[in-house]
């Protein structure tokens, strides 16, 4: 097998077609790939993910405490380069979005330390944006 670096898919719930692609459209510049009235794709920094529509129903959401923050154990992201974070952190700033978690430094001098923040889309589902100080440090323990 080789260790070429493919799109993952992902999927997750959403409460309402219409105002996730207006959402992730708007907010985060996702292009729009195949849909229909139950579902859509997305163009999300070369991964594709698919919002599929449920009924309402909110839970609670859980958390881990990871240093000092209560991070969503439900979550999904992508990990960019710091330029392209911090641009995405002025965008949505100047959109006024709310951050669930503000834009901060993890683990700060230590290794793994990275930029991290927490958005919600339409639906609650948690997305994280993170860059890390040193690439390497992505899937070293």
């Amino acid at each position: 097998m080789k260790n070429e670096l493919r799109p993952f898919h992902l999927a997750f719930p959403v409460y309402s077609i219409d105002e996730t692609i207006k959402w992730y459209t708007n907010i985060l510049n996702c292009s729009i790939g195949r849909q229909s009235i139950r579902w859509v794709d997305f163009n999300f920094f070369g991964h594709q993910i698919s919002a599929h529509k449920i009924d309402k129903e909110r839970e609670i959401p859980k958390t881990n405490t990871v240093d000092g923050y209560n991070i969503p154990t439900r979550h999904y992201g992508i990990i960019m380069n710091m330029d392209d974070w911090e641009v995405l952190v002025a965008k949505l700033e100047k959109k006024k979005i709310k951050f669930m978690i503000e834009p901060n430094i993890r683990f700060k001098e230590e290794k793994g330390e990275q930029a991290t923040f927490f958005i919600e889309d339409p639906s609650s589902n948690v997305l994280e944006f993170k860059a890390f100080k040193n690439n390497r440090m992505i899937f070293d323990n």
